[in-house]
């Protein structure tokens, strides 16, 4: 009878490190993640808010929240929940850069911890899962996405969908079980609300169901890929069109055209040479700056060529090792190919063309994809029962021993020395239960070989066995069957086997066949036949390679001679490149931060902050675009400084008529306006210049024309008494208070031509003027 208890550990270990000694793949995973979470945190909040974020903050702070705030779409990007995000960071901290680093810390950890539970569903355990893990949480790639929130409020939900979405499909695929869907669908809704291009978790999660779980040729495949799981397009193309009605009715076409065919072949060149294969491999080693924003890769050229070198190597290796490889890198081919067509279509024939295929955060979801295939390349599909073969009866007289398999993949152990588990996911409710290969009944007929009776077995306490997951009541002689080990996905030509198949047909090649049994003993009691199981050896932990991946499918071709000839030499060599590959990775992500560090922005509202507590009460300002390696142009109207300070809880004040204004130089620092641009012409009054009086209007020409344009106006006046005086330029006119004395005054207009107007009032008030100027407001030096 089987006993269950917890395994004591060492003493003096502790909970933590016995749970490490027991599980040491899992506690390295675990290790792993938090290290990066506090890496990139640490590279993140070196830096600051940088272009976008003003703009998205900027609108938050100037917005109620409503649904017609959510649903607007910004640079044509459908992103209500981003919005949202970001409306109540900015009303809770304004332009405070803390939250949104917290925020994107949390998002990250989710999604490490999310992929790391994907890869144990997916793939076989080994210490080979960790290799995909450190390249998904490692990847230069998506530094951007952990770092600027106007990219990770975008991509870290779009990434986390896509996770989420696997990882339900692949349940589904494999138990048939409809609660799967609802979680399909609910991650593709999550990641639409935040970006509109997690619609591409559609096409991913049909390609890797047609790659890694249908066998087939092409055409076939793709055709008992709709047919077996129909229920997951259904869902997938109700919500995409329904997404896609709602998003053309409120977008702009994004769609452009590229200007040559020599400007789309340097895009792939940039994308897949420069960004996407480097960024990879630890790359791409060397950045160029991009002002506030992330910088732009630019590796150099023999850092290039070996980045291309490796991953060739990496591809031919696996694909030679194992048959599932090949269409795990088709599955990344044709994923990529979606991004690419993709990005060209909308960024190619723009002003950002010429560097479009060399910004990361375009591919940072590739690199989830590349990381799931590099798995499955590495490692093949963790076995599992294929619930689509045909159910063989198991023997009467067993059904009592038969125990169903639990539902979550994540629930199989990882030995610590690479041994597989071999739970997988629990047959549904109309499925078989008894999947595994079993030894066929012996005949009642068969004798019993003759020999003496064997010894009694005595029962010894009970004991755990690696590679089972639970206590067994042992007997002295025991030999414990190995695990079954169902194969991966068959190659191209024929579809996947089904689990325990290949276990039950043929033999493992230590174990010599086992001889047919003999009838059974007339004098046993129970008259039934009694199953003789085939003599088996316990089993082997695997060595080398095949420790590190996790052990072989027996589909999988052999190795080559040559890797078995000179496996320390490769061991050596794997070594080397994983070592290398993480050097060149902390070099990268510590050049970027170099990089992300110096921000614009941040300096220029340090210094406003500190010139607004020092300026006098009443300092009022006119407003100006901030400078534009801050906010670009582009970005008009949210650019100006009075939008840009909004979020600012200390706001300056903003007045279009003053007459003492103040304006904020491109440093941050508070000075007087002066007006650049022509004056009027020197008057004909000696001592006064241009005379006002009697109610009269004056003419004044200026010493330059002026354009129908926004310019700011400035005049200097000597007046007898207080009234309201008239400006006029271009047939538009402007009406300003007058005071006693000698005053000035500054306003907004809006005009053009050569020629400017003025006049009072009252008819009992003289001005006199010689200082009227039109033009641009700038900092007096």
């Amino acid at each position: 009878m089987a006993s269950t208890g917890t395994t004591t550990s060492p003493e003096g270990t502790g909970l933590i490190g016995g749970w490490a000694r027991v599980h040491p793949v899992r506690a390295v995973a675990v290790a792993m993640i938090l290290v990066s979470l506090v890496w990139r945190a640490q590279l993140a909040s070196r830096g600051y808010l940088a272009v976008d974020d003003y703009v998205l903050i900027a609108r938050a702070a100037e917005a109620d929240l409503t649904p017609g705030f959510l649903l607007t779409l910004y640079n044509n990007h459908f992103m209500p929940a981003a919005l949202l995000a970001t409306w109540l960071v900015t009303r809770a901290a304004g332009l405070a850069y803390w939250p949104y680093v917290l925020l994107l810390t949390a998002a990250q950890a989710v999604l490490a911890v999310s992929f790391a539970r994907l890869l144990r569903t997916l793939v076989r355990p080994g210490w080979a899962l960790l290799v995909p893990l450190a390249v998904f949480l490692f990847s230069p790639l998506t530094l951007e996405a952990t770092s600027w929130w106007a990219v990770g409020v975008n991509m870290l939900p779009m990434q986390i969908a896509m996770v989420l979405a696997v990882g339900a499909q692949v349940r589904y695929v494999r138990t048939g079980r409809r609660r799967h869907l609802v979680t399909l669908g609910l991650a593709v809704l999550f990641g639409l609300l935040f970006f509109e291009k997690a619609l591409l978790v559609v096409p991913l999660v049909f390609l890797l169901t047609a790659f890694l779980f249908v066998g087939g040729p092409p055409v076939r495949a793709v055709l008992t890929t709709v047919r077996r799981y129909w229920p997951s397009w259904l869902l997938l193309t109700a919500m995409s069109l329904g997404f896609l009605a709602l998003y053309g009715s409120r977008a702009e076409s994004s769609l452009r055209r590229p200007d040559s065919l020599n400007e789309v072949f340097s895009f792939l060149w940039q994308l897949l040479g420069s960004t996407v294969v480097p960024g990879l491999l630890g790359g791409p080693w060397r950045w160029l700056p991009a002002g506030d924003g992330a910088p732009v890769t630019a590796p150099p050229e023999l850092g290039r060529w070996i980045a291309w070198a490796a991953f060739l190597v990496l591809v031919v290796l696996t694909v030679r090792l194992r048959r599932v490889a090949g269409r795990a890198w088709l599955l990344l081919a044709s994923y990529l190919t979606l991004v690419t067509a993709l990005l060209g279509a909308t960024r190619l024939g723009s002003i950002y063309s010429d560097v479009a295929g060399a910004v990361p955060r375009y591919v940072s979801d590739v690199v989830v994809v590349a990381a799931l295939c590099i798995g499955v390349a590495l490692l093949g599909l963790r076995p599992v029962p294929d619930r689509f073969a045909p159910a063989e009866p198991a023997p009467a007289d067993r059904a009592d021993e038969t125990s169903p398999a639990t539902d979550d993949a994540d629930a199989a152990p990882v030995d610590g020395d690479g041994t597989p588990a071999t739970t997988g996911e629990a047959a549904t409710d109309d499925e078989d239960p008894d999947r595994s290969a079993a030894p066929e009944p012996v005949a009642a007929d068969a004798e019993r070989p003759a020999g003496p009776e064997p010894a009694p077995r005595v029962a010894v306490p009970a004991a755990a066995y690696r590679g089972h997951g639970v206590l067994h009541a042992e007997y002295d002689d025991d030999d414990l069957p190995p695990p079954v080990r169902p194969p991966a996905a068959r190659p191209f030509d024929a579809p996947p086997q089904r689990a325990g198949a290949a276990a039950a047909t043929t033999p493992p090649a230590s174990t010599p066949p086992a001889a047919p049994s003999a009838a059974p003993d007339p004098a046993d009691r129970t008259g039934d036949p009694t199953p003789t199981e085939p003599p088996v050896d316990r089993p082997e932990r695997p060595a080398g390679l095949a420790a590190f991946t996790g052990g072989r499918d027996p589909d999988d071709p052999p190795p080559p001679a040559v890797l078995v000839r000179h496996r320390e030499a490769v061991s050596a060599g794997l070594a080397l490149a994983l070592v290398a590959g993480g050097l060149g990775t902390a070099w990268t992500t510590a050049r970027f931060g170099d990089e992300w560090a110096v921000k614009a922005g941040r300096t220029y509202l340090d210094t406003v902050r500190a010139e607004l507590a020092a300026a006098p009460p009443g300092t009022v300002f006119f407003d100006q675009p901030v400078p534009g390696d801050v906010v670009p142009t582009l970005s008009a109207p949210y650019n100006r400084q009075s939008t840009f300070f909004r979020a600012l809880p200390e706001r300056p004040v903003f007045v279009t008529e003053a007459e003492a204004p103040s304006l904020f130089d491109p440093t941050g620092r508070i000075t007087p306006v002066r007006i650049d641009g022509p004056t009027v012409q020197p008057g004909p009054e000696q001592a006064c210049g241009w005379k006002v009086t009697d109610g009269e209007t004056v003419r004044m020409p200026l010493t330059g024309p002026r354009d129908d344009w926004f310019w700011v106006v400035r005049i200097g006046y000597l007046s007898s008494g207080d009234s309201t005086a008239t400006f006029r330029f271009g047939g538009k006119e402007k009406r300003f208070p007058v005071k006693t004395g000698l005053n000035q005054i500054f306003f907004e207009f809006t005009g053009g031509g050569d020629t400017a107007e003025l006049s009072v009032a009252d008819p009992d008030v003289t001005l006199c003027t010689n200082e009227v100027a039109i033009g641009t407001p700038t900092p007096q030096q």
